[in-house]
């Protein structure tokens, strides 16, 4: 018996997941989405209170997976004591696939999965995304919802004449005689398949998502099991300033770690949060977070400093330990530089560069 498709999505406790989570729940509802979030027992409480709220707006339960799981001690601990006291860092990030990604493919076993993740489309990247054959991922914030195999798939030169057919028999977009064009130029060193993409894309979005959909079927993936997929039909390109207004128009409201906190230092004034969801010691953290969290978290930093002790010539912080950090002399150091880097800038900018500092780029790249 052919098992049914199981649509999943991640919550990372950061924003672009939460409001993925809001936007396919009030545009695509027929979807039945299962949630679930990866707990490595080092997130900030903020994180916690987020996915209570999620868990309220959304009518479901989150799926709550752990590492570890019969272990006495929490998903982080359980595995620092299995590999002896050696801490992650990033060149070393065991806690990414050891805590989110190997919890996350044992919850969805060997059943056929398509996992939403929250990329949007001001980012330019893929994201550490699962490589099972039974896992395939979706993109719906982006210009481009299909992972880099499917299109490298699709748009192969040997493919040429199976999408021209496929555009051929169900295209009416007015379109259709550039796009054939596009699609029998052959990839090369000076046509990459990402040009390939581009074009296609900028002459119909939609067109292009049903002959992404249509070629599916004669493949393995999890989606050549569906009749119908609504999301082929969207076309929108999701940013920055639109999942902040999703997750405020939702009253779900803004993780508290990125509202911003006004600080000061010779007299001028500036502005600090959190770009991440994640551990409290997450070693991508800027300077300017880990004074974050020593003023507003000063336990939490303790902690983490306790662990950055017991391994010597171990940083947290790229080679400057958190008690050097935390000298008060440090402190105004590093708001004082952060102030001058931006001294020309408006506020808003301000803020914006140290969300450029994104979560995709901690553990929580994962499920974001």
């Amino acid at each position: 018996m052919t098992k049914a498709i199981r649509h999943v999505l991640g919550i990372s406790g950061g924003k672009d997941s939460a409001a993925l989570a809001i936007y396919l729940k009030n545009k695509y509802p027929s979807l039945d989405i299962e949630y679930y979030t990866c707990d490595t027992g080092k997130e900030l409480n903020e994180t916690y209170e987020l996915v209570e709220k999620l868990e309220s707006y959304l009518g479901k339960k989150i799926t709550k997976l752990k590492a570890g799981e019969n272990s006495s001690k929490d998903p982080f601990d359980h595995f620092y004591n299995y590999y002896r006291g050696y801490l992650p860092s990033s060149n070393a990030r065991w806690c990414t696939k050891t805590l989110k990604l190997d919890p996350f493919e044992d919850f969805v076993g060997t059943d056929p999965v398509i996992s939403y993740v929250g990329i949007r489309g001001d980012e330019d990247r893929e994201g550490y995304i699962s490589k099972k054959n039974n896992i395939q991922s979706i993109f719906p914030f982006r210009k481009n919802i299909w992972s880099e195999d499917v299109i490298a798939k699709v748009l192969k030169n040997d493919n040429i004449k199976s999408i021209e057919e496929i555009y051929s028999f169900s295209s009416k977009s007015a379109n259709l005689d550039r796009i054939i064009q596009i699609i029998n130029q052959p990839i090369n060193t000076r046509f990459t398949l990402q040009q390939k993409l581009n074009l296609l894309l900028d002459q119909d979005i939609k067109e292009f998502n049903r002959v992404v959909f249509e070629y599916l079927k004669v493949t393995e993936y999890p989606l050549s099991r569906e009749l119908n997929f609504p999301l082929i039909e969207n076309d929108e390109i999701l940013v920055r300033d639109d999942i902040f207004k999703i997750l405020r128009e939702s009253g779900v409201g803004v993780p508290a770690y990125y509202e911003p906190i006004t600080f000061e230092v010779d007299g001028k004034k500036g502005e600090y949060m959190r770009s991440r969801s994640g551990c409290y010691f997450c070693f991508f953290q800027q300077k300017i977070e880990w004074v974050w969290l020593l003023e507003q978290h000063p336990d939490l930093f303790e902690k983490a400093k306790y662990y950055e002790n017991q391994k010597d010539g171990f940083t947290w912080n790229q080679g400057e330990s958190l008690t050097e950090l935390a000298d008060p002399i440090r402190v105004e150091n590093i708001k004082r530089d952060f102030l001058n880097r931006h001294k020309n800038k408006p506020k808003s900018s301000l803020l914006l560069d140290i969300l450029d500092d994104s979560e995709s780029e901690g553990c929580a790249s994962c499920f974001i």
